[in-house]
């Protein structure tokens, strides 16, 4: 349904259990990712990012890390960022976070979120979490200027782990979370008595 909704150009559904998509052993994951991202080509990528909450959505997140840097160099895409969904990422400083604009077509981001009846037919409305985070986004990303936006999602830039598939995915978090920490601490010290 969100594909012709969408209009889409194409959905691929890999049917792997959240089990098999945990289990990094498990190569299936990873070489159906690889061989869609040969086929197809992209040049940006959207995933999960790595601070997400939901071990599931880090796990997609580290299965498409490894089948991008499988790819030749040349092969791989421009950009990879790793979106949120169960944790927020307005705590990423302003240099670290990716602010996509999703302003535009409201009315569609509405539908499709709609689509997915299963995710708020119980009570949880994700639906209507999911459009308020966006417009807190934009309202709350720059204090001392008017909105230039309306929806805004933040995305973590994992590209450099795709780039450079020595850097280390764990020290590349840390870091992010390291300068978090910090900002945070020399904040407070620069106020305190």
């Amino acid at each position: 349904k969100a594909a012709v909704v969408g209009a889409y150009g194409a959905q691929v559904l890999l049917d792997y259990p959240s089990a098999v998509v945990k289990n990094s052993d498990l190569p299936g994951p990873v070489e159906d990712l690889a061989a869609l991202f040969a086929a197809t080509h992209p040049e940006i990528v959207y995933t999960h990012n790595l601070a997400d909450k939901h071990d599931t959505h880090v796990s997609t997140a580290l299965r498409v890390i490894a089948a991008l840097r499988r790819l030749p160099a040349a092969a791989r895409p421009a950009r990879v960022y790793g979106c949120e969904v169960w944790r927020d990422l307005d705590w990423l400083l302003d240099e670290d976070k990716i602010a996509l604009d999703c302003s535009s077509h409201e009315h569609l981001q509405a539908a499709l979120l709609g689509v997915f009846d299963s995710q708020i037919s119980g009570g949880k409305r994700y639906d209507l979490a999911a459009v308020g985070r966006r417009r807190a986004h934009a309202t709350y990303y720059a204090s001392h200027e008017v909105d230039a936006a309306t929806h805004i999602v933040y995305a973590m830039n994992l590209t450099p782990l795709v780039t450079d598939p020595d850097l280390g995915i764990q020290a590349y978090l840390q870091a992010h979370l390291m300068r978090f920490a910090e900002d945070v601490a020399d904040r407070v010290a620069k106020f305190h008595g």
